[in-house]
């Protein structure tokens, strides 16, 4: 599986996946105690959580002077409002006055469906040969709002903004990210407690999948492994696996490779629990390890405990990537980009990728409950690559990893 892919599975699966049968849960716990234990920490995202969201959303439009926001079907509006909806050609959106209750746009054979997931709130539904973009027209102009600034969440199909500026010209598009990145960017103590049980999960099925591996397997056969342990603890999960020479490109080649003795094997993959994602990723090798191997392992685990120890609250997300880098130019894997490929990190929660970005260029200062992925990594082509990758959270006195770090190619989990 190719990462994009298994982002794209992450984000598809946002809530737990049911088991088939009850037995199956009654096996899976009788093999793993951890399944029983995990699952029952899990609490839903409540109607009051997101009521809070929507608030603190409406308070960030008054600062930055937005009227409206307008939401497309996707990840933010199942943020703000727990519903689920499949893009389409036909517009479904959600309508939030910086003063008032959310409205919603429907059409009209969905209704029935969209009733139950919007509740009582106002719907206006459009038939097939009506335009769903006056209804937008409409409740701006109900709220006062046709000559104001309309936040455009930053996802939305390009047809959906243009269709809306040419039935609405008076008012000014603008991006609504200074509100929804804000929003989602700080996660809540209930936030980070569904990430660290995807994590944990996580943990579990790497230490259930690691010692299934076999001479002459595929890439793609011990991903199905990956994939067959989450199913066990009942959410969808899956992940990258690269053997070998295919670990020396961070997402990997087209071509499968089989295992081979002395191979370097990297997983990245994770899960989603209640629509918050998990990502890690853990480098180990079939057989022996090489003294170069080792030597590579050691760097890369001092990028990333370089990392964790500068970030803190009020630091500039680049420093952040500067301490892991500089560890590696100075190890002698150098000049720069050259064998540490990518950006240090990026943010995560109900998206495997998600804001904000541990790159450089990017000054915005940390804040609590951000978090991160710390995934440094060396990649030397033609030999092998090695990644280590964790999620971070900032807290009011520094930061602190959901994982423990690995501890050698051998110790997965310290």
């Amino acid at each position: 599986m190719h990462r994009r892919d298994f982002l794209k599975t992450t984000a598809i699966a946002s809530t737990l996946a049911p088991l088939a049968h009850t037995q199956s849960l009654a096996t899976a716990q009788e093999k793993n105690p951890k399944v029983q234990e995990l699952r029952s920490r899990i609490k839903p995202i409540s109607n009051e959580d997101r009521q809070a969201r929507l608030e603190k959303a409406q308070r960030l439009m008054g600062e930055q002077g937005i009227d409206a926001l307008l939401f497309d079907a996707g990840i933010s509006l199942k943020y703000f409002t727990g519903i689920s909806w499949g893009r389409s050609e036909r517009l479904f959106a959600m309508i939030l006055p910086k003063n008032g209750k959310p409205q919603y746009v429907a059409p009209k054979f969905e209704e029935s469906r969209a009733r139950e997931q919007v509740g009582n709130a106002s719907l206006l539904t459009w038939e097939e040969d009506e335009s769903p973009y006056k209804l937008v027209r409409q409740i701006l102009q109900d709220n006062h709002m046709l000559t104001g600034l309309l936040g455009i969440e930053e996802t939305t199909r390009y047809f959906v903004t243009e269709n809306i500026a040419k039935e609405i010209s008076t008012i000014k598009h603008v991006s609504a990210t200074p509100v929804t990145a804000e929003c989602r960017s700080v996660k809540s103590p209930h936030e980070i407690e569904l990430m660290q049980i995807a994590d944990d999960i996580t943990a579990e099925v790497f230490k259930a999948s690691i010692p299934q591996l076999r001479e002459g397997m595929t890439e793609r056969e011990f991903g199905s492994i990956i994939s067959k342990e989450f199913s066990e603890f009942g959410v969808g999960g899956g992940a990258l696996v690269l053997f070998g020479e295919a670990s020396a490109h961070p997402h990997g080649l087209e071509k499968q490779h089989t295992l081979k003795e002395g191979d370097i094997v990297l997983v990245d993959g994770g899960c989603s629990v209640e629509g918050y994602a998990s990502d890690v990723t853990r480098t180990t090798v079939f057989g022996k390890p090489t003294d170069k191997m080792k030597n590579v392992f050691e760097i890369v685990l001092k990028a990333q405990s370089a990392a964790l120890a500068v970030a803190r609250p009020g630091i500039p997300a680049e420093d952040i990537d500067a301490a892991a880098r500089k560890v590696i130019v100075d190890a002698g894997y150098e000049p720069d980009y050259k064998y540490f490929t990518h950006r240090l990190g990026h943010g995560i929660g109900m998206e495997g990728h998600e804001w904000y970005y541990l790159v450089r260029g990017n000054k915005r200062p940390e804040k609590v409950g951000e978090t991160h992925s710390n995934e440094p990594g060396i990649y030397i082509v033609g030999e092998f690559g090695i990644r280590l990758e964790d999620e971070m959270l900032i807290t009011e006195n520094g930061a602190k990893l959901l994982l423990p770090q690995a501890e050698s190619l051998e110790k997965i989990f310290s």
